[in-house]
């Protein structure tokens, strides 16, 4: 391979403590980092806190660290009924396909880290208002 032509690459390592936090309600606070095909955020939730409804073009991965969240999708995204739902508990990972509509709300409090690829592009240029006006329940 000749080194004149490839550009090298190096990692970096973040430390969540060192990541800018986001407050984004009174109850939601989030840190992000990206790369260039991927990016993690690590969100804070308390107790019946509500991640409005929304969808995105990019692959969703939530792993949930602690606490849990009810979750509605797709059809079922805009129903009131607990039996559309489903419950992601400390430990459980739910993948969310692109551009289906989702929703959630924190049962207790909870610490999860959402992966996304590609990168959210809304949230790296400041349009995710539909997060920074999330509730209480």
């Amino acid at each position: 391979m000749d080194s004149s032509k490839t550009k090298r690459k190096s990692a970096k390592k973040y430390t969540w403590a060192e990541v800018l936090e986001e407050q984004l309600t009174s109850q939601m606070s989030r840190r992000v980092v990206s790369g260039e095909r991927a990016m993690v955020a690590k969100f804070g939730f308390a107790a019946n806190s509500v991640v409005a409804l929304h969808a995105h073009p990019n692959e969703q991965l939530t792993y949930v660290l602690e606490g849990s969240l009810r979750l509605w999708w797709g059809e079922h995204a805009e129903s009131e009924d607990l039996a559309d739902s489903l419950v992601v508990s400390a430990g459980d990972v739910i993948v969310i396909p692109a551009n289906v509509p989702h929703r959630a709300i924190a049962l207790m409090d909870t610490v999860s880290l959402d992966i996304f690829a590609p990168p959210r592009e809304d949230w790296l240029a400041g349009m995710d208002s539909y997060l920074k006006v999330g509730s209480v329940q």
